[in-house]
């Protein structure tokens, strides 16, 4: 368990954002800012705020005497926002440091202070934004799916539609009591009925056309295929505005009529992978029927290109969802849509349906499914559908049978950054480890400067053995080499670590240091100087010197 002092450490290493701010405060303090960024920290999820310490990197601890009592403090913040903030004061050496931890506001409610909901813009405190406080409010709405809609009863809805449902239900629980009940019972045992009164879920799911177009027209999906991305009229426009259960498999046949398959030579043998993923597509229908904003007037497009196929439905993200936590959060917007369809095994509770997108596409060779288009009023998800990289798919299928190693949506979207050069985020990085550990990715250095890339084998099965050459670097030998060909050319001025590093560039600095050292202990190079400002020489150390790196 981390000290105090080791966890003030780490946090001073941390960028300043929504979650973290520094003030130095050496010997007062405003209250009423103090009191306005906690209700900033709050209304954006939680965080700390650091009084001692300075806000600009490389930090410093100064101390602060500004709080003569931080229980009085505390207590006056409490009572002004009402939430509970905690207060301690770390004793460091350098000096007292006083950290206030604010908690998350209210699901629904955003903390106010003298009028406003403050929230942070860059370095300022600002009033928050209209469409933001609505967002937050919006967290508390009740779930939309499960109330009943006025003037629409069972009457409305499609037996055939039920009997789908029904027949899905049977097969997923195993349950055959389930087929001897009638239509009522089943969307009663269901939760989609309220007596006679029919829920918008149900609406949704098993509504004639006739009533979904009189109490929730929005609730339409509309099918273009367009042959190109010009903007020209759709060659082709289906507008499915009826029961869901009544053109789920139609919609998917619609797509597959323009299904081409895309060839993948294996050897001797050609594979052929269909364009768009019929997975990948019945699953991107499902999450926009279950998280879409019921509430908004739009309706949902499918526009499918040659090779593309976008979606576009309203409303942003669930609250707490963003595009960097999709596959980690689930937060149906429309629960009580997202639990029938997990009851008849279209959707998986537990969310798994959105990371086999992902797992789909990258095992094909395609690109990963894209929210970038996003904002608070649309969710747009578009998947590109060429095979852009079929060796990279064929790889990691050879790499399944041979280790027989069952890769997860985290080790594969781990691999696929690697393979696009991409960043691998803070939450993905413990599998590195592992991966590496199965001799599927190299580790490359130790410590700070560790780094990854895909294995040997993966570039021996492209027959591109010089790529990986040069990206797992040159050999230990002939990097030390390099440092003292440098060395030597720079003669009687000696060579700064700063040059150094650059003869080096895909070693961190401490993996240089480490080279210089062991040249050395060889005796081949030595230093004069102390830290950065030494030059390093060729040859063993004068004896009359006594210079150290």
């Amino acid at each position: 368990m981390k000290t105090l002092l080791e966890h003030l450490s780490l946090l001073m290493k941390s960028p300043e954002g929504e979650h973290l701010e520094f003030k130095e405060a050496k010997s007062h303090f405003d209250f009423e800012e103090l009191v306005k960024y906690c209700a900033a920290i709050a209304n954006e999820g939680g965080g700390r705020l650091i009084y001692g310490v300075t806000d600009s990197a490389p930090r410093q601890v100064v101390g602060t005497k500004a709080f003569e009592s931080l229980e009085r403090t505390k207590s006056a913040i409490i009572d002004r926002l009402h939430i509970k903030i905690e207060a301690e004061t770390i004793l460091h050496p350098d000096g007292p440091v006083v950290m206030f931890h604010v908690p998350s506001r209210p699901l629904g409610m955003p903390v106010a202070y003298r009028g406003a909901y403050w929230m942070r813009a860059g370095q300022d405190l600002v009033p928050m934004t209209p469409d933001l406080i609505k967002r937050i409010f919006d967290e508390a709405v009740p779930d939309f799916s499960a109330e009943t809609c006025p003037g629409a009863s069972f009457s409305d809805l499609e037996l055939h539609a039920i009997g789908e449902f029904r027949a899905r239900w049977v097969r997923k629980s195993g349950n055959k009591n389930l087929a001897d009940l009638s239509p009522r019972e089943i969307l009663s045992d269901a939760e989609l009925l309220v007596g006679d009164t029919v829920t918008y879920a149900a609406l949704i799911l098993f509504g004639s056309p006739r009533v979904i177009a009189r109490s929730l027209a929005q609730a339409e999906v509309v099918f273009e295929y367009r042959p190109s991305e010009a903007t020209l009229p759709a060659a082709m426009r289906k507008e499915y505005r009826q029961s869901f259960f009544s053109f789920y498999d139609d919609l998917w046949r619609t797509v597959n009529l323009r299904n081409e398959l895309q060839h993948i030579r294996d050897g001797l043998f050609i594979l052929d992978i269909p364009t768009f993923n019929e997975f990948v597509v019945r699953e991107a229908l499902l999450n926009a029927i279950s998280h879409r904003d019921y509430r908004l007037p739009g309706s949902i497009f499918i526009r499918q290109y040659s090779r593309k196929l976008e979606i576009v439905s309203p409303g942003g993200f669930p609250p707490g969802v963003t595009s960097q936590n999709i596959l980690w959060r689930q937060s149906p917007r429309n629960r009580r849509i997202a639990e029938t369809l997990a009851k008849c095994g279209l959707v998986e509770r537990s969310g798994q349906g959105a990371d086999r997108m992902f797992e789909e596409s990258i095992r094909e060779g395609k690109p990963r499914p894209d929210f970038s288009g996003t904002d608070d009023y649309q969710v747009v998800l578009t998947f590109q559908c060429e095979i852009r990289d079929p060796q990279f798919a064929r790889f990691l299928e050879k790499i399944t049978n041979e280790k027989q190693f069952s890769f997860s949506t985290r080790d594969l979207l781990v691999l696929d950054l690697l393979h696009n050069e991409e960043e691998i985020p803070e939450g993905l990085k413990h599998r590195l480890g592992l991966l590496a550990d199965h001799g599927i990715i190299e580790r490359i250095g130790r410590g700070r400067g560790t780094r990854y890339i895909l294995s040997h084998h993966f570039y021996g099965f492209l027959g591109k053995k010089g790529t990986y050459t040069r990206k797992r670097g040159l050999d230990r030998d002939t990097n030390k080499q390099l440092l003292l060909k440098h060395i030597e050319s720079s003669g009687k001025t000696g060579s700064a670590l700063g040059e150094l590093t650059q003869v080096l560039p895909s070693l961190s600095i401490m993996q240089v240091r480490t080279l210089l050292k062991e040249l050395q202990i060889e005796q081949r190079a030595h230093s004069v100087g102390r830290t950065r400002a030494g030059r390093w020489y060729l040859g063993p150390r004068p004896s009359e010197e006594r210079g150290s790196d």
